[in-house]
């Protein structure tokens, strides 16, 4: 596949729109110097609209357009349950975690857990989330965005990884979260437009043009077995999604820890002007997330009718990009490429934000704001090296590498979450029992694993959340809690939300419950 000279235009002047964007956007009034409130949290000033688009722009990267596209060609769209469960899972996170994280002035998760419980186990997630985000996160990014950019434009994936790594970190790099959020609108707009675009073009495609709706009933009709959201157990893909675990189990320990307490993503939250703002930026957020799977899965289901025996799965959208003729495609790819910096760019953010608010302050406390702003680029281009040096040796061998990544993070999810909602909404939990189940999570998962091979990791997840609630329970109960080691205040905070709110989130479960309903 090869760019036409106007596909060669129209992303060239994205590249350089959205730099100047962000650069322009990132400006200080006369006589300010940029703090580390306006570097790591944009002076905690964002408008709803930009939270949502954000929140959008820094999910869907490669890792979600490549990767879950591969899945819908895999398995189908049983896979959308990740979206279409995450925007429920966010109305949760809009009504009953960001009125504790706002009202208690929270700008890194890290932070969060010193307040509630103590030090130690800051330093833990704070190590935990630093190797997550570095190894696990950006590189898939690198990883899935360089296989896409590498079939449109043939040149060397290693070539096209590293000028993905550079363009993000160059972009956000003066500006910090700033940049990030305020021209993620852009970046979304533009997703969306690709989006449907291709999702339009192939199904006409297979409608033999008669229209995208003749297209999609083709599809439903040659297709049947991959539009089923809940998988049977003589599914080969059961141990990826099993059945009735996805919405009753696994799933929303993962979306909990994903929406509700990951830094790289509730840090838009917490960067809103109030909890007003937050809340309708996490709504929006929640409506974009209803259309994900059309402008995702739906590609890829297309392509085992388009082009069926690829070699891995991570190959479907760039193949059905390679359909589209010269200018559409240029969009298309730009409307990637937009995916992948947003979220690049989002994720270098967010290391430097742990980085440098809860390590480097707390060995190097009182430095000028200046410092700890020139501590968080240093940290953003370490991060870049070492994801671009790791990229290759830990996701080259995989298949469906979003299958893969979600695999890993179900190790230590049901130990996040079980710390956060405790610290959250019971009073009695302690340091020694918020440790117990991060140490405990890990342990138990690898004996799950180990065990029972076969068992779906989402079902693993599940059971392990269980086991270590009770075992921070009970390690809290059976432990003396540190005098003043709580200062989380919850007892005035207000858990209602504005009449448009209630009905947005009606909407969207009135929504969800039909798609199940249909694609049952």
């Amino acid at each position: 596949m090869m760019l036409s000279v106007l596909d060669i235009v129209i992303v060239l002047a994205y590249l350089v729109g959205i730099f100047a964007l962000a650069q322009w956007v990132s400006r200080e009034k006369s006589g300010h110097k940029k703090t580390a409130q306006d570097y790591f949290l944009a002076g905690k000033a964002l408008p709803w609209w930009a939270i949502g688009a954000s929140l959008i722009a820094a999910n869907i990267s490669a890792e979600q357009i490549i990767g879950m596209s591969g899945s819908g060609y895999a398995l189908g769209l049983a896979i959308a349950s990740y979206e279409w469960m995450a925007a429920l899972t966010l109305l949760i996170v809009g009504k009953f975690f960001l009125p504790v994280f706002l009202r208690n002035d929270i700008y890194t998760m890290p932070q969060f857990l010193e307040n509630r419980y103590g030090g130690k186990i800051r330093l833990v997630m704070a190590v935990f989330w630093l190797i997550l985000y570095v190894f696990v996160n950006l590189t898939s990014i690198l990883w899935l965005g360089s296989i896409a950019v590498s079939q449109v434009t043939g040149i060397e994936q290693s070539h096209a990884l590293l000028v993905l790594g550079a363009f993000a970190l160059a972009y956000q790099f003066y500006g910090g979260l700033k940049a990030v959020a305020l021209t993620d609108i852009v970046q979304v707009s533009l997703l969306v437009l690709g989006g449907l675009m291709i999702t339009a073009l192939t199904l006409n495609r297979i409608g033999d043009g008669d229209g995208v709706i003749a297209g999609f009933q083709h599809l439903l009709q040659t297709q049947p077995e991959r539009f089923h959201m809940i998988l049977s157990k003589d599914n080969p893909y059961y141990k990826d999604l099993p059945g009735l675990g996805v919405l009753l189990g696994g799933l929303w320990i993962m979306n909990f820890s994903y929406w509700g307490f990951n830094q790289y993503i509730i840090q838009r939250g917490l960067a809103a002007k109030d909890i007003g703002e937050a809340q309708k930026g996490v709504l929006f957020a929640a409506f974009l997330k209803l259309l994900v799977p059309v402008i995702v899965v739906i590609p890829g289901i297309a392509a085992v009718v388009l082009a069926p025996g690829l070699s891995k799965p991570d190959q479907a959208y760039p193949t059905m990009m390679g359909l589209l003729p010269a200018g559409v495609l240029g969009l298309v790819f730009a409307a990637l490429i937009a995916a992948i910096m947003a979220s690049l760019a989002s994720k270098i953010n967010s290391v430097a934000t742990i980085f440098t608010l809860d390590f480097y302050t707390k060995l190097r406390p009182g430095q000028a704001e200046a410092k700890l702003v020139r501590v968080g680029r240093i940290a953003s281009l370490v991060a870049v090296a070492l994801g671009m040096l790791a990229a290759k040796p830990l996701l080259g061998s995989f298949d469906q590498a979003f299958q893969y990544i979600q695999d890993f993070t179900g190790y230590f999810t049901p130990g996040i979450t079980v710390i956060f909602l405790l610290g959250l909404f019971w009073k009695r939990a302690n340091e020694a029992g918020a440790l117990a189940a991060a140490i405990g999570s890990v342990v138990l998962s690898i004996a799950v694993r180990v065990m029972w091979p076969e068992y779906p990791f989402m079902n693993r997840v599940g059971v392990v959340f269980l086991l270590a609630l009770v075992l921070a329970v009970a390690v809290s109960l059976m432990s003396k809690t540190r005098s003043g080691s709580d200062l989380i205040r919850t007892d005035d905070v207000s858990y209602r939300t504005p009449l448009s709110f209630n009905l947005g989130a009606i909407l969207v479960i009135a929504i969800v419950a039909v798609l199940y309903a249909v694609f049952w």
